[in-house]
């Protein structure tokens, strides 16, 4: 044998090993884009479930949810959020007992505050605004004013 044929076989082995060893390696880039996946669909459950005890707190506020089922539905909401942060904990590899569903109900409880209170400046500074412009109403017509206007938007009488 020459030393062409023994890099010839060398190949060829080497060829068989790669092809053979493949799923192997395939099995672990699928492992980790499986985790992968599963933090995004926790997450996105996550996300889900803080939306569905907002628009259930703002239903029962509205009065569309009878008082006897909100506790029952909101516990079972927060339950389900508790055990979703408690897998995403187990992934992220915080502790169990740091997530707990206070921590989801004081999260939930923030955000809300933050949009009435950004909701309630926006209404205070348009009424402001509004409050500012207002000349009152046309003699004529009794159409609402501006104090800039000169004559009536509605009729156009002069104002005086």
């Amino acid at each position: 044998m020459d030393i062409g044929s023994i890099f010839l076989i060398l190949a060829l082995l080497i060829l068989t090993a790669l092809y053979v060893g493949r799923p192997l390696y395939d099995r672990k880039s699928t492992t980790s884009r499986h985790l992968g996946s599963e933090l995004s669909a926790l997450l996105a459950e996550r996300d889900r479930l803080l939306n569905a005890i907002s628009e259930l707190d703002f239903d029962h506020t509205l009065g569309k949810i009878p008082a006897e089922d909100y506790p029952l539905q909101r516990g079972q909401l927060v339950q389900r959020g508790a055990e979703v942060l408690r897998q995403l904990d187990e992934y992220q590899g915080i502790s169990a007992a740091d997530s707990t569903s206070a921590r989801l109900e004081t999260d939930l409880e923030a955000e809300a505050v933050n949009q009435d209170d950004d909701l309630e400046a926006l209404i205070a500074a348009r009424r402001r605004g509004r409050q500012e412009k207002s000349g009152g109403f046309c003699p004529h017509c009794g159409g609402p004013v501006v104090q800039s206007d000169r004559f009536c938007p509605k009729c156009g009488t002069a104002l005086s």
